[in-house]
C-alpha cells in the first residue's frame, strides 16, 4: 500500500508517492485559490470544529496521507482568515501572488538552514538583499536580513541603533550600566510594534516622547526637533526616531526627508517604518514622498503586504552594515569569513547580523516573486489597488449618508455612515458603524476592519488585493448604507 491509503512510519516516500500526493495537493490548491471568489468572505470556524482542534488527542496511529489533506479540506481550508478574497479589505493583508505559493513549496523541499555557508539559498537572500538596496537606494556598505516581519525588522534595527547609541557598551554592561537615560521618538500613529520592541530593548515605554502630528496626522519636523534638543540639554540621549511611510491607521506618510534633516543635524537614528507603504515607491502619485527613504539609518519592509508574498515574509534594511554585524555577532574578528566563494564558509553569515540562527528559506518566495512580476508588475498591481482605493473614496463621497476621512493616503479609505440627522450624535453614530461592521464581516458579503481617530469610529477599507475588482468596490457602499438604513429606519 502507498503512503496515501496507509498509516506510515517516517520514511521515504517513492517518486510516484511523492507525485501522486503532490498532484492531489496541487488540486486542493488550485480549487481554493479559483473558487474562493464564490465563496463568503469570511466563516467563522464552527463550534464542533474548534472543540475537535482544541480538545483532540494526539493521534496514536499515524493517518495515510488521503486522510489527512482529507481533514485539511473538511476543516482547514473551508475557514481562511479570508485575506485571499476580492472583498478582503481588512487590516493590511494581501491575497498571496501564485508563484510564492509554489516557491514555498520548493524551499521547504529544500529545508536548508540559512544562518550561512556556501550554498545557493544564502546567494538567493544576499540578491534580494541587493534588490531592495537599489529600490531604496542604500548604498553597497549597507546590509538586510529577511525576519518574520515588521515586528522583527524594528527590533532588529533599534537594537543596532541602541548598540550605536551607547558606543557598543551596552552588549556588555547592558541598560544597567553608567551611560546617561536613551530616549526614542514617534508620533501616536506610528505601529505599535515599535513600542514593544522598544520596551523589550530594555528602554521602557517611559522613554518614548509622542511627537505632535499635523492635521493629516504626520509627524512634525520642528516639534521633534524641540524635543530632541530639550532632552539632550536634560542629559538624556536621544537613541532613535520612528517615522512611518505609511501608518496603518490612515496610511499617512510622515515627511521623511525633514525628518532626517533633523536627525542630521542632531546625530540620532531614523529608523522608518515602511512595513506597509514603502513599495508604492514603485508608484508615480508617491515615489517622491519615498525617495527620501535613502536617507534613513534603517527601514523595515513587509514583501508579505503590498509585494503580495505569502505570510511570513518580513525585511529589514540598515545603512550601516558593520553596525549591524558588531551589534550581534558573537565571532570573534580573526575567525568572521572573509566573503570567500570557494571555500566552505561563504560570504559573512546571516547569524552574525541578527538574533536568529536558526533561519529560514524565507527569500526564495521573494526572489521568485520579483524575478517573476518585476518592477513593472509590481508597479501596475499597486497602481490597481490605489485606483480602486481613489474608486471607493469618490463613491462613498457621492452619498449624503456616507462621510470619509480626510486626508487619505495610500491604499486606505476611513469613512462612516453618518446621515445629516445623526452628525451631532456623535456617540449613537460610533454604535450604529459598530453594528454595521459586525454585520459586514458576518455576512460574508465582503470584510472591513475599523479604526479610532479622535473618538471617532470610523470603518477602515485597505486594498492590497490584486484580485480586487470595480464590483467588489462598488459592493461594499451598497452593503454598508444598506445595513445603516436598516439600523436607522427614518
Amino acid at each position: 500500500m502507498s503512503a496515501l491509503t496507509s498509516n506510515n512510519s517516517v520514511r521515504e516516500w517513492t517518486a510516484e508517492e511523492i507525485r501522486s500526493f503532490g498532484y492531489a495537493v496541487v488540486d486542493v490548491i488550485v480549487r481554493h485559490l479559483t473558487e474562493l471568489p464564490d465563496r463568503p468572505t469570511f466563516r467563522p470556524v464552527p463550534l464542533e470544529v474548534q472543540q475537535d482542534f482544541l480538545e483532540g488527542p494526539l493521534p496514536d496511529a499515524g493517518a495515510s496521507a488521503a486522510r489527512v489533506l482529507q481533514a485539511f479540506s473538511e476543516q482547514i481550508e473551508p475557514y481562511p482568515f479570508g485575506n485571499g478574497h476580492p472583498a478582503f479589505f481588512g487590516w493590511v493583508n494581501s491575497p498571496p501572488t501564485v508563484i510564492a505559493i509554489f516557491a514555498d513549496a520548493l524551499a521547504a523541499a529544500m529545508n536548508p538552514s540559512c544562518a550561512g555557508g556556501n550554498h545557493a539559498a544564502v546567494y538567493v537572500e544576499r540578491q534580494v538583499i541587493n534588490w531592495f538596496r537599489g529600490l531604496f537606494g542604500f548604498p553597497a556598505t549597507s546590509m538586510g536580513l529577511l525576519v518574520s516581519g515588521g515586528s522583527m525588522a524594528a527590533l532588529t534595527a533599534l537594537a543596532v541603533a541602541r548598540h550605536v547609541s551607547t558606543g557598543g557598551t551596552v552588549r556588555a554592561a547592558g541598560l544597567q550600566g553608567s551611560h546617561p537615560r536613551l530616549v526614542a521618538y514617534k508620533t501616536r500613529e506610528g505601529h505599535s510594534c515599535n513600542q514593544k520592541a522598544l520596551e523589550v530593548l530594555g528602554l521602557g515605554s517611559d522613554n518614548i516622547r509622542i511627537v505632535a502630528h499635523d492635521s493629516e496626522l504626520r509627524m512634525s519636523a520642528s516639534s521633534l526637533e524641540q524635543m530632541i534638543v530639550a532632552d539632550r540639554a536634560n542629559g538624556c540621549v536621544p537613541m532613535a526616531v520612528i517615522a512611518s511611510a505609511g501608518t496603518v491607521n490612515t496610511g499617512a506618510i510622515d515627511p521623511i526627508g525633514d525628518i532626517a534633516d533633523v536627525c542630521q543635524r542632531h546625530r540620532v537614528w531614523l529608523h522608518v517604518d515602511g512595513a506597509y507603504g514603502a513599495p508604492a515607491i514603485l508608484s508615480n502619485r508617491y515615489r517622491s514622498a519615498l525617495e527620501p527613504l535613502s536617507r534613513c539609518d534603517s527601514l523595515a519592509l513587509d514583501p508579505h503586504k503590498w509585494l503580495y508574498v505569502p505570510v511570513e515574509a518580513g525585511f529589514v534594511l540598515i545603512r550601516d552594515g558593520d553596525a549591524m554585524r558588531n551589534a550581534f555577532s558573537l565571532v570573534p574578528p580573526y575567525l568572521r569569513t572573509d566573503g570567500s566563494r570557494a571555500g566552505v564558509g561563504g560570504p559573512p553569515w546571516f547569524s552574525e547580523y541578527g538574533f536568529q540562527q536558526t533561519r529560514s528559506f524565507k527569500s526564495l518566495k521573494v526572489w521568485m516573486a520579483l524575478k517573476h512580476h518585476g518592477a513593472t508588475g509590481y508597479r501596475d498591481a499597486i497602481e490597481h489597488d490605489l485606483a480602486l482605493a481613489d474608486r471607493l473614496d469618490d463613491g462613498m463621497r457621492r452619498s449624503e449618508d456616507l462621510e470619509g476621512f480626510t486626508p487619505r493616503s495610500l491604499g486606505i479609505v476611513c469613512f462612516r455612515y453618518a446621515p445629516s440627522v445623526l452628525r451631532s450624535n456623535g456617540s449613537r453614530l460610533n454604535g450604529i458603524n459598530q453594528a454595521i461592521l459586525e454585520r459586514l464581516q458576518l455576512n460574508g458579503h465582503s470584510f472591513l476592519s475599523s479604526t479610532v481617530i479622535d473618538d471617532t469610529f470610523w470603518l477602515r477599507a485597505c486594498i492590497v488585493n490584486y484580485r480586487t475588482t470595480e464590483r467588489e468596490v462598488d459592493g461594499v457602499i451598497e452593503t454598508v448604507l444598506a445595513y445603516g438604513r436598516e439600523l436607522t429606519p427614518l
